[in-house]
This record gives structure tokens, C-alpha cells and sequence, in this order.
């Protein structure tokens, strides 16, 4: 009996230590490769070259390069990636679904008929913009766009939950009336580009690629402000999503609020995700991927779960921007498209991998 014990507390000190070095490799590696995507571009810029510009001690050229491009960019990877990904850790916790993502309420598809209606219909397209391709560099907003997507992301979510009512927040509800709501959306977003002219709708169609080249300082203290506040509120809540975790019965018990959590959780989730989608398009696959692993690798304790599910979001995104900016022979892909295109298989490999994915 013993010797059971103290096997069981040395195979505890394994699975610490095997944590603690997950931890530390996640982090060395976040850090490193946000010097690479500084460093990969199309200006042939050196490492020297880099680390002198980020000095302000390099040509003018490349200062402006590193401070005014690279830079914003980098930031809004880390910021984003992290946003996006403890987004999707929260709402698989609140709607106990491990396929739930910062997509599920429908805020990616209002965010997305937002801007459509901003750039066809507001800054141009089928009312002012006509068929010249000057008049639409010069109507068009991106700030504008960025803000009026952001409010429809926002009343998406509160429909939802506002619909939800009705049945007492459960979390089937809730999914059931996103996928419902966002289909709305994305009927609304075909019907806009059916009338708009050709400029108006090229126009849509590239806000709609995630592209964090479009990122200013600006925006990214804003993203930075909203997701830095939101994960620090949910460390705080942390024991309560653990709670969750044993079901809304065993929550209850232990004196948590599950509808209240519930809501204000998802509402906060929700305004990560309308944050960072109106400033950098739709970004797919991080709040599902960087969840799923970092629960497999450390477990289900919010505690460390949350800030490293935001440290590895960061990390996907640095890995996607930098192929996005290295694989296209000086032109830089749309981000989205290469986390799809890492996320999916991935996903796809770590569900089959599974021995119970038959309950998944």
C-alpha cells in the first residue's frame, strides 16, 4: 500500500515536471518565433539589419519597415491568436461542446454582413462607389468598415442571447440559435453582393480574408485592451469554469451562478471575437485547435489552461503569418487561409486519434 503511494506521488512529480517543460517550450518557442515574423519579408532585410532597425539604429528605410509594417503586424498576430483561442477554450466550457468556436453565436457572419454593408453599401458599391476603382480607393474606410462590423458582431450576440431567454439559456439553445442567426447573416451578406458592382464586391471579398497586414497601432491597442481585460476577468472566474466542468448540477452546488456565468461569458467571448474579426477578418480553426491541445497536453484546469491556450493561439498565428509571408515569392497570403489550411488536418488527426472519439 506503501509502495502504490508512493508510486502514485512519483508519477505526479512526471506529470508536473512533464507540464513544466511543456510550459517553458511553448513559451521559448512563442518568443522565438515572433522574431522570426519580424525578420521574413519581401525587403531582403538581414538579422542584423532587423535587430539594428528595431534599435532605431538601422537606414530610415528599414526603421520605417520594421516600426511602421512589420511591427503593428506581429502585435496584432499575438494579441488576435491569443484573443481568438481563449475565446474558443471559454465557450466549449460554457456550452460543454468541444466544437464550439468564436464562430458558434454567429459572430464571424454578422461581422462579415457588416462590412459588406459598409463597403456596398455605405462607402460605395451599388450607391456611390460606381465602377471606378479611384472613387472606391477613396471612399473607402477601414475604420469605418472595422466599426460597423464590430456593432453587428455585438447585436448578433445579443439576439442570440436575448432569444436564449426563452429557454432558459440552455447551452443546446444557444448553439442552435447561432447557427440559425449566422445563416441570417450570411443570407444578408448574398444578397448585398448579388447588387454590388464588380469594385464593390472585390472589395468585400478581400475584407473578408483574414489579413492582419491591414493592422495599425491603433487597432491594436484596442484588441489588446479588450482581449488583455477579457482573460484577466477569466482568470479570476477560472475556479468557476472548473466547476462547469462537472456539469451545471455540480456547479450549482458549490455556489456558482451557471446562467449568469454562462451569459456573461459568452458575451465576453463574443466581443474578443467581434473585436479582432471587424479589425482583421475572419480567422478560422485557431479557437478550436489551440483549446484541444493545450487541454490534451496540460489538462483541464482553467488555471493554466487559459493562459496557455492565449500563449499558443499567439504561437499559431506568428507559425501562419510567417508562411503566409514566405511561401508566396514576396506576396503575403491571406492568413485565414493557411490556419485553415494547418488547422483542419491537424484537427482532423487529433480527432481520429482519439480512442473515444466515437463520443465526441
Amino acid at each position: 500500500m506503501q509502495n502504490a503511494s508512493v508510486k502514485t506521488v512519483d508519477e505526479q512529480k512526471k506529470i508536473r515536471t512533464r507540464k513544466e517543460i511543456i510550459i517553458v517550450a511553448v513559451f521559448l518557442f512563442t518568443v522565438f518565433m515572433f522574431f522570426v515574423c519580424l525578420f521574413v519579408g519581401s525587403s531582403n532585410m538581414s538579422v542584423k539589419d532587423g535587430f539594428d532597425a528595431l534599435a532605431n539604429k538601422s537606414t530610415n528605410a528599414n526603421n520605417r519597415i520594421m516600426w511602421n509594417i512589420r511591427f503593428p503586424r506581429v502585435l496584432a498576430a499575438v494579441v488576435a491568436g491569443a484573443g481568438l483561442a481563449v475565446a474558443g477554450l471559454i465557450m466549449q466550457t460554457c456550452l460543454g461542446n468541444v466544437m464550439a468556436s468564436p464562430s458558434t453565436l454567429g459572430v464571424s457572419n454578422a461581422a462579415v454582413f457588416g462590412a459588406n454593408l459598409s463597403i456596398i453599401g455605405f462607402a460605395g458599391g451599388f450607391l456611390t462607389m460606381g465602377k471606378n476603382m479611384a472613387d472606391a480607393v477613396n471612399s473607402f474606410n477601414p475604420f469605418a468598415v472595422s466599426m460597423v462590423a464590430f456593432v453587428f458582431s455585438v447585436a448578433s450576440t445579443l439576439l442570440v442571447l436575448g432569444l436564449c431567454r426563452l429557454r432558459n439559456f440552455s447551452p443546446n439553445t444557444i448553439v442552435l440559435a447561432g447557427i440559425a442567426i449566422g445563416a441570417i447573416w450570411t443570407a444578408g451578406t448574398t444578397i448585398l453582393q448579388f447588387f454590388a458592382t464588380d469594385v464593390g464586391l472585390s472589395a468585400a471579398v478581400i475584407w473578408s480574408f483574414g489579413d492582419l497586414g491591414r493592422a495599425t497601432y491603433t487597432q491594436d491597442y484596442f484588441m489588446l485592451g479588450i482581449v488583455g481585460a477579457a482573460i484577466i476577468t477569466f482568470l479570476c472566474l477560472s475556479w468557476r469554469f472548473n466547476a462547469m466542468l462537472g456539469g451545471d448540477n455540480m456547479a450549482k452546488s458549490v455556489g456558482v451562478n451557471v446562467t449568469a456565468l454562462r451569459v456573461s461569458a459568452l458575451l465576453i467571448s463574443s466581443l474578443i471575437t467581434a473585436v479582432c474579426v471587424s479589425f482583421l477578418g475572419i480567422i478560422g480553426f485557431v479557437g478550436i485547435i489551440c483549446p484541444h491541445v493545450v487541454k490534451r497536453l496540460l489538462g483541464h484546469n482553467h488555471v493554466v489552461s487559459i493562459p496557455m491556450t492565449a500563449l499558443t493561439g499567439s504561437l499559431l498565428l506568428l507559425v501562419a503569418d510567417t508562411l503566409s509571408r514566405s511561401i508566396a515569392g514576396g506576396t503575403a497570403l491571406p492568413v485565414g487561409a493557411i490556419t485553415s489550411l494547418l488547422g483542419a488536418p491537424f484537427f482532423l488527426i487529433m480527432l481520429f486519434a482519439r480512442r473515444d472519439s466515437k463520443n465526441v
